[in-house]
């Protein structure tokens, strides 16, 4: 099981939400992080845990891993970050995304949860996707 699998999804995962002029017009721009620099204004995308395991088999090396997206909205209620998600999810599950050293079997996105974060000033909507990958 190689950890490089997780830099190259997300590599992959994130280019191909950067080029998306939608996505980035409901951002406010490219506002796609790792961690939210100091003074981010929301509404902003963050890649936020992933859980990796061997999916190996007889035949290949692979991966599983599990990758939460996280959109951060300042506004009252879950709207914005739900109508960012839509996007996101319409970009992402099942993407043909071509990855660095790997061979993304597939990806969908398994579910998604709303909560109010710092005594209610943000909302956050967690989009979690179940990616399977080979070592090529």
């Amino acid at each position: 099981m190689s950890l490089s699998a997780i830099l190259a999804l997300r590599k992959a995962m994130r280019a191909r939400l950067a080029a998306n002029g939608d996505l980035l017009a409901a951002l406010g721009g490219a506002k796609i992080y790792d961690e939210a620099p100091r003074g981010a204004e929301a509404p902003y995308l963050l890649f936020t845990d992933t859980r990796l395991r061997d999916w190996s088999t007889a035949e290949a090396r692979g991966a599983e891993q599990f990758v939460t997206l996280s959109i951060v909205s300042n506004q009252r209620g879950a709207a914005e970050g739900l109508a960012i998600g839509e996007k996101i999810v319409a970009l992402l599950d099942e993407a043909p995304l071509t990855l660095d050293g790997h061979h993304l079997v597939d990806l969908r996105h398994q579910g998604s949860e709303t909560r109010r974060e710092h005594n209610g000033r943000f909302a956050r909507v967690d989009l979690r996707f179940r990616a399977t990958t080979e070592v090529l």
